[in-house]
């Protein structure tokens, strides 16, 4: 397929995939539930650490923590108190467990505190290489004391990794698509930085397209398809998520 056909057809299903039916069995949903700026960043970043295995799974986990943070999230941060921590004990999504959401609202809290918050450390001072503004937005959230466990729950691509769930995350705050999925909320960071959301469904189709050579989804392999999806629309080229993940995951093509 030549480059331009193979635009439009990924056009194509871009618009398939990026419309309102989307959010009904996607986590984005999650960061829907909120109209405040910090309620929004704060749900969508906990929805999406725990976006790996069963999509209706991570859903339901997803609204249990909002529940559990008395579906204030950005006030729970802020202002909880070590007996509202201790109600937290018993959650779990797969090996994310009670130990690691106390410590993500405790690093969250610092954020929120001594940094500014979330969009302010992702934007890391205007660098514009989002995926070195992860692994420095790693840093910031565990420079506090923190049980080491958690470190596994966030990616570092500057370790080699695709940082699946970040990416995503990036996506929903960056990306204001006009079509009422991904929100749109931050402005100091173009929808150009971003990166796609490379995973099993995605990776599989970019390579059977032949969009994408390298067999492992990490980072060389994430760099490899950014540069593809970047020719196709420099501006926004992690649209072409929808289309790679809604072709493998839904339509099995």
């Amino acid at each position: 397929m030549k480059i331009n056909e193979l635009k439009e057809f990924l056009d194509e299903k871009v618009l398939t995939f990026n419309s309102p039916d989307f959010i009904a069995d996607d986590p984005v949903q999650i960061p829907h539930l909120f109209t405040e700026k910090e309620d929004i960043e704060i749900a969508g970043f906990l929805a999406a650490t725990i976006a790996w295995g069963n999509r209706k799974m991570i859903i339901n986990n997803a609204h249990k923590m909002m529940l559990l943070m008395g579906n204030s999230p950005y006030d729970f941060v802020l202002h909880h108190t070590p007996e509202q921590l201790e109600k937290l004990d018993g959650f779990v999504h797969r090996t994310f467990n009670a130990t690691d959401f106390k410590q993500f609202i405790r690093s969250l809290h610092h954020i929120y505190t001594q940094h500014e918050g979330l969009e302010n450390v992702f934007y890391n001072q205007g660098n514009y290489n989002l995926q070195q503004n992860i692994s420095h937005f790693k840093r910031v959230f565990f420079e506090i004391e923190h049980e080491v466990r958690t470190e596994k729950h966030i990616s570092d691509p500057l370790k080699g990794s695709a940082a699946k769930r970040i990416n995503m995350y990036l996506r929903w705050m960056v990306r204001n698509d006009n079509h009422g999925v991904d929100l749109g909320i931050w402005k100091q960071i173009t929808p150009a930085q971003l990166s796609c959301p490379l995973d099993v469904h995605s990776g599989n189709i970019a390579r059977k397209l032949n969009i994408l050579k390298r067999k492992q989804n990490d980072a060389k392999a994430l760099l490899e398809l950014d540069t593809f999806l970047r020719k196709l629309d420099p501006v926004d080229p992690v649209k072409y998520d929808f289309a790679l993940f809604g072709l493998g995951a839904i339509e099995k093509f």
